[in-house]
């Protein structure tokens, strides 16, 4: 028996009193209310009026008329987000709830185990509660992310809609409306029913459809139908800060409609009846990079059409979130999988979730020709060097484990991400579905690779678009069906930490190497998000473009030496700090093995701290394994 619990039964026999009342309060402790999710439709349709015209403000005034029978009921509020996989729905944000039946206000109470539920006492001879708040957006990004400005808006449902309490959110019917400031356009997966003025109404949908599909609309707004003539609509809806910014190149627009093709091609299905990208191209709004079925919310810089490099390429964001349409909507994890927006969602199978997500958003970034080959490698050579000598952290955490990290740290930053880990199911995923793909190809003599893996998990069922659970052992059961193997404990061993999750670059035939010439990529990705100084691999730190340290590798030189983030580098060798004079050092400190001299600014305290560092500038690359086949470029070659 182990000591502990011996430890606990000798307490228990000497001290029973202690124990049974422990057991008593244990007891009767108040408890959360658990809510039923019944799939019998709820009798009859929710109004929900929104208006959105209040930008000086931010503020969007909510309306909603919910048929009712007297007696208690609960209105909740979402609190458990598809795709942000956590229970962070922002109730901080609502204001000035008033309910009324009737024309009689009727006084609600919030439950004190569960903020985001409201109970109402419905009066007798009431058939709907009429329910009026603000949902209040943040005005700086201190109070989150900025969703309405002077010339676009972020409308997601979830922000603005009570629902009632005992029902599935697929059996509840709202019949939603938007009124949209004077001229402006709008794009969402929604079908429109008509349109009044700025008035557009939306035909009524359940109201886990409703959800998961949100708005974007602006002063300055461009469709472009990316769907060749083929398949399904998908229509990418972009809105900008200023017209000027929607003139895309006829290049970048042909990449651009690739990426749909690629990505047809590669499932061979679409769970869709019309796709929208909703794209803002925004140095105000808030960026973001979110999944829905139908649709996505993709924020990015103003400059994503104007800047067009094909040297440098594009973000990979439309191709990761165009792919959740697949993999994290159409198939989800069971335990992702809820009845309602108040239901606990678990995460356990995001490694496949967003892992393979993020392995397919840089290969069918390549493919479309969005990023070179260069582009791409130069891309997943950050990952390779992420996991190679930047998460110390794995020594005491699995892969595993991080996928509880929506919930734990609800997508906070943290101060040593290398040591604490941050959702690293994402790129250590993405390294190990580049292992498994390298190994399907070579168990099966390149017959078979992770695209068969796809088309056969994945795809299917063309047209079809209701929400297709899987487990672990459904997931190793189509490994095995397409490569005999013992997927299970390959993917376990890597998962729980029993093995490194690097093997698949050297068996695509490429090693990690670091250079004192920075990575193409991470130079050009600098350059368009405005700077900063990279010696995460060399000194161990990041310098933001505000000039303090933004980052420190746990166990680096410099971490060695006593930096920290948020200090100011102020002088290096007694000469004023600047990302060059930095790289001058490092070379200098090389031939001479004297100590760089870093002068620092910490709160109102100035110290030096000498780090004895000596091994020069290093930036990660690839380089190719003489006498292996190159797995890489035949992965991001595009499909015939």
């Amino acid at each position: 028996m182990p000591r502990h619990t011996l430890l606990a039964l000798a307490l228990t026999l000497a001290l029973p009193s202690l124990a049974i009342s422990s057991v008593a309060v244990a007891q009767t402790s108040p408890q959360a209310p658990v809510y039923a999710a019944s799939t019998t439709p709820y009798p009859g349709t929710i109004a929900l009026e929104v208006d959105a015209t209040n930008l000086s403000q931010r503020v969007f005034s909510v309306k909603q008329r919910i048929p009712v029978s007297a007696g208690p009921v609960t209105l909740l509020f979402p609190k458990w987000l598809p795709g942000n996989h956590a229970d962070y729905g922002r109730i901080d944000k609502v204001a000035g709830l008033v309910i009324t039946a009737n024309g009689q206000k009727v006084e609600w109470t919030r439950d004190p185990l569960d903020v985001y539920a409201f109970n109402v006492d419905v009066p007798q001879g009431a058939s709907t509660l009429d329910v009026a708040f603000q949902f209040i957006t943040p005005t700086d990004r201190e109070q989150g992310r900025v969703v309405m400005t002077p010339n676009m808006l972020n409308l997601q449902w979830n922000m603005v809609a009570l629902y009632p309490a005992g029902y599935a959110a697929s059996a509840i019917t709202f019949a939603p409306s938007v009124k949209l400031p004077a001229g402006w356009q709008a794009a969402t997966a929604l079908e429109v029913q008509s349109k009044a003025g700025d008035v557009v109404t939306y035909k009524p949908i359940d109201f886990d459809t409703l959800v998961d599909s949100p708005m974007f609309a602006g002063r300055h707004f461009k469709t472009i139908d990316l769907s060749n003539g083929k398949g399904k609509p998908v229509r990418l809806n972009v809105v900008a800060d200023d017209a000027k910014y929607l003139e895309v190149k006829p290049d970048h627009l042909q990449a651009h409609r690739n990426l749909v093709e690629q990505m047809r091609k590669l499932y061979g299905a679409e769970h869709y009846d019309h796709y929208d990208f909703l794209f803002a191209l925004s140095g105000q709004m808030s960026g973001i990079g979110l999944e829905h079925h139908r649709s996505s919310e993709n924020g990015v810089g103003v400059k994503y059409f104007t800047s067009w490099d094909p040297k440098k390429g594009s973000s990979d964001l439309l191709a990761h979130e165009y792919n959740h349409s697949w993999d994290g909507k159409y198939r989800r994890g069971a335990d992702l999988t809820t009845p309602t927006f108040n239901t606990p969602m678990q995460g356990s199978l995001l490694w496949v979730y967003e892992g393979q997500t993020q392995y397919w958003g840089n290969v069918i970034t390549a493919r479309s020709g969005l990023r070179t080959f260069e582009t791409s490698k130069d891309a997943l050579a950050l990952v390779a060097a992420a996991y190679s000598e930047n998460r110390a952290g794995l020594s005491w955490r699995a892969l595993q484990d991080t996928t509880n990290d929506p919930i734990i740290a609800k997508r906070t930053s943290k101060a040593y991400r290398s040591w604490q880990l941050s959702e690293d199911y994402y790129s250590g995923g993405q390294l190990i579905w580049l292992e498994v793909d390298a190994r399907l190809r070579e168990k099966s003599n390149n017959k078979v690779s992770l695209d068969d893996f796809a088309k056969k998990f994945f795809g299917g069922n063309d047209g079809d678009f209701k929400v297709n659970p899987y487990t672990f052992d459904d997931v190793v059961a189509t490994l095995n069906g397409l490569v005999a193997d013992d997927w299970h404990t390959f993917l376990r061993d890597r998962l729980d930490g029993k093995k490194a999750i690097t093997g698949g670059i050297e068996a695509a035939g490429w090693r990690l190497v670091f250079k004192d010439k920075p990575n193409g990529y991470a130079k050009a990705a600098a350059s368009e998000y405005g700077g900063g100084d990279d010696f995460l691999y060399s000194l161990g730190i990041t310098v933001g473009r505000d000039g303090s340290i933004s980052d420190v590798r746990w166990d680096s030189p410099a971490f060695k030496a006593g930096v920290g983030p948020e200090m100011t580098p102020v002088a290096v060798n007694g000469r004023q700090y600047s990302g060059e004079v930095m790289e001058d050092a490092i070379t200098a400190a090389k031939a001479s093995k004297q100590p760089i001299e870093l002068l620092v600014k910490e709160f109102d305290t100035y110290r030096t701290i000498k780090l004895p560092y000596y091994d020069g500038l290093r930036y990660p690359h690839l380089e190719r394994i003489e006498g292996r086949p190159d797995l890489l470029f035949s992965i991001y070659a595009p499909k015939k």
